[in-house]
């Protein structure tokens, strides 16, 4: 018996034009009318879920910053918040940047709505990255950006991709901190222990609800926990090579509204 959905957005329940199909929406309205919590479990930030939780139907629970903020969506209740420590960020920049000189940082800061830009940074991005005009995110220094602790630490280097660079991160052998990356052009910092499985686990814990009670979708490589903790994990026929071993199943692509195929399954019973 399946009592939550959690899905990603970006690449899974959205569909490349970054809209939510009608069909998607009928399924997640089916879901919930069957008295199934549906979660997006995601990479952004709130107001990145706000962008789409209207046409989604999204009002209740939501865990954004891959797992590392729990809240809702309706009244704002925040369930947690996990931080990257400031020693920890502050080892990682300083070992990373010896070895990459134009590596940059950001840290993602109260609650995904402060955003602390390294000098030479929004020169490289564009909104869709962070769901944020490049000229909201400033133009600070490296100390700026290490002085407070993240709920998510960003590291972006404009010669190399996120799978050439998280070798580099992990060569460094430091701990303190979890490292990930969702097809974004950019490595995702998180606290020690943190990621969309973890989160999950912890709303999951407040609802009273099993792992194997629960569904989840994914199509990238910070989707590979989550797919491999949830009692049903259904990669897209999009996904990751990371996604694809981590699921139990796998649905058609977010183009073809894979999503909603497999609740249709479901609420069908088959």
């Amino acid at each position: 018996m399946i009592r939550l959905i959690a899905t990603d957005l970006d690449g899974t329940l959205l569909r490349p034009d970054l809209s939510v199909s009608d069909r998607t929406r009928r399924a997640l309205d089916a879901a919930r009318a069957a008295g199934i919590w549906v979660v997006p479990v995601t990479a952004r930030q709130p107001r990145g879920v706000q962008r789409i939780a209207q046409a989604a139907g999204f009002d209740g629970w939501a865990l954004c910053g891959n797992g590392a903020h729990g809240l809702h969506l309706g009244t704002g209740e925040v369930l947690f918040e996990a931080h990257v420590e400031v020693a920890a960020q502050t080892a990682l920049a300083h070992a990373l940047r010896e070895r990459l000189p134009d590596v940059l940082f950001v840290s993602v800061r109260r609650g995904g709505e402060v955003f602390v830009a390294e000098k030479g940074y929004a020169a490289l991005a564009h909104f869709e990255d962070h769901k944020r005009d490049p000229a909201e995110m400033g133009d600070y220094t490296l100390q700026d950006v290490l002085a407070e602790p993240s709920l998510k630490f960003i590291v972006r280097c404009p010669t190399r991709t996120p799978r050439e660079l998280l070798p580099k991160v992990l060569e460094l052998g430091l701990t303190g901190f979890a490292v990930t990356h969702s097809g974004a052009p950019f490595l995702e910092v998180l606290a020690q222990g943190v990621s969309k499985a973890w989160g999950l686990a912890q709303l999951c814990q407040k609802l009273g609800v099993a792992r194997t009670e629960v569904m989840a979708f994914g199509d990238a490589p910070n989707d590979a926990e989550m797919l491999a903790w949830a009692g049903r994990g259904v990669a897209m026929d999009n996904a990751d090579p990371e996604a694809r071993e981590a699921a139990g199943e796998l649905t058609l692509s977010n183009a073809e509204d894979g999503v909603a195929v497999a609740i249709e399954a479901l609420l069908a019973g088959c």
